[in-house]
């Protein structure tokens, strides 16, 4: 009887040890994966700040050129403000979307304006580090796309949904372009 009770426990204990296991693997997945698409987020913020501090070297160029509108100018330091005081996902896809469409004007119509500085070795330097970053945001924003679906769907598959629901793991946003951003901004020189 008495190995019969040893063998009970030891069965009982083996099933117990695997279900904590279990939870425990599964935590620290969700752990993981939570980190990668922190991790994401925060590279995002880190090229939106990178670009928010070219912006005044740029804008110290172009006013050795003109003495541009103010409106246009002031348009562009808000947004560049705006990025830098977002936090979330959304909040930076908001601000993000600002910053393009006055960039893209601000540029357009300071390199239309005044065609002896796009000869200028300073402004073709800023230009292309403007473009780099452009297409590290891009890449980044894609990173921590890929991250947030990898995330989202290990809080919603089963069984991981339970742990996750447990232990307060939930889905995060996914960054997306705002309203209108597939289409051109005009450029007026009225």
């Amino acid at each position: 009887m008495k190995k019969k009770s040893l063998i009970v426990i030891i069965v009982i204990l083996a099933i117990i040890a695997i279900i904590i296991g279990f939870i425990a693997g599964s935590y620290n997945g969700l752990v993981e994966k939570r980190e990668q698409v922190d991790n994401a987020q925060a590279t995002i913020s880190t090229q939106l700040q990178r670009r928010a501090d070219l912006i005044p070297n740029f804008v110290s160029t172009v006013k050795g050129y003109s003495d541009y509108e103010q409106n246009t100018y002031l348009a562009v330091t808000e947004a560049r403000s705006a990025v830098s005081g977002a936090k979330t996902a959304n909040e930076q896809a908001k601000a993000n979307e600002q910053l393009d469409s006055a960039i893209s004007v601000w540029v357009n119509a300071i390199t239309e304006a005044y065609p002896e500085l796009k000869a200028d070795k300073q402004y073709n330097a800023l230009q292309d580090e403007l473009s780099g970053t452009e297409n590290r945001i891009a890449r980044a924003r894609t990173d921590y796309n890929s991250a947030a679906k990898s995330y989202n769907v290990s809080v919603k598959k089963f069984p991981k949904n339970i742990i996750a629901g447990i232990f307060g793991f939930e889905k995060v946003e996914y960054f997306e372009s705002q309203d209108g951003a597939e289409s051109v901004p005009q450029v007026s020189f009225d």
